[in-house]
């Protein structure tokens, strides 16, 4: 300890003995909070869907499941006889899948059901009837192309292709399966029947299906067997097409026997064509 003097003194150890007295501890401090405000959302029940915050754009989804009565709010709209030129307005003719096409396929090989018209009648497409009338144009060039060939070198002739042959099939198909239910259409039409247009191509286009097996059968190089084949392939697609219009046609009243007897007649007449002109091959 200094003194005054500017020296230091010693310090009494026995004045320094004894306990310190303890601090004692401060009280404890508890923190209150208040109720949150926060509401509680319930899980989502779509499990394993996506939801709709996260859907995809209707072009990766089923924009084309049903038709739409109009177009998005990216498209421009389109009224009155413009739709037709729209592509948009098609979507829904090509909304099928395998499935679809390939049921529609067996409808129409069993003609006596006449149930194709009702299984169509909310979703019928163009896509089938196209790819159908396509390929009977290639191969109806190619079996005959096939059977000119061999029939020439088998007698050593000298053979060339003839390219009339796919326009001539294409001008036939494509002009039967667009000209023939358009007629139709009108002709319904002017007797009050109930009939959609994309029904009618629908229904004309898988007609046609028979056509194939037929053409590839046709390559037997005997003239009654092909007569034959002509003959069965157009009475079923006949007997198909007149069957599914029947129901519908006979609201006209009393003529509704004369237009379907012509609708047979007509398909029946389609088979003594393709008979005449692809059925035949003559060196």
């Amino acid at each position: 300890m200094m003194t005054s003097g500017g020296k230091y003194s010693t310090i009494n150890n026995q004045q320094l003995q004894g306990s310190v007295p303890a601090v004692p501890d401060p009280p404890p401090v508890t923190v209150k909070f208040t109720d949150s405000n926060l509401q509680t959302f319930p899980p989502s029940q779509a499990h394993g869907k996506i939801t709709g915050g996260s859907r995809p754009p209707r072009d990766a989804d089923d924009s084309f499941s049903k038709p739409v009565s109009g177009g998005s709010s990216d498209e421009p709209q389109q009224g009155g006889w413009l739709q037709t030129f729209a592509v948009a307005s098609y979507k829904p003719y090509f909304d099928v899948d395998t499935s679809d096409v390939l049921e529609r396929i067996i409808d129409s090989l069993f003609p006596f059901r006449g149930t194709f018209n009702e299984k169509t009648s909310t979703n019928p497409d163009l896509y089938g009837p196209f790819w159908i009338c396509t390929t009977l144009i290639f191969l109806a060039a190619s079996m005959g192309t096939f059977v000119t060939y061999i029939a020439h070198k088998l007698k050593d002739q000298e053979w060339n292709y003839d390219i009339n042959l796919v326009t001539w099939s294409a001008g036939l198909f494509y002009g039967y399966v667009t000209i023939v239910p358009l007629c139709l259409y009108v002709i319904l039409k002017y007797f009050s029947v109930p009939a959609g247009l994309v029904q009618l191509f629908c229904l004309y286009g898988y007609s046609l299906f028979i056509f194939i097996p037929a053409l590839c059968m046709s390559i037997v190089p005997l003239d009654i067997f092909r007569w034959v084949i002509a003959g069965v392939a157009g009475f079923m697609s006949a007997t198909f097409v007149a069957l599914n219009l029947r129901a519908h046609i006979k609201s006209a009243g009393e003529q509704w026997f004369f237009i379907v007897a012509g609708i047979f007649l007509l398909q029946l007449a389609l088979s003594v064509v393709l008979k005449i002109y692809l059925f035949t091959v003559s060196v």
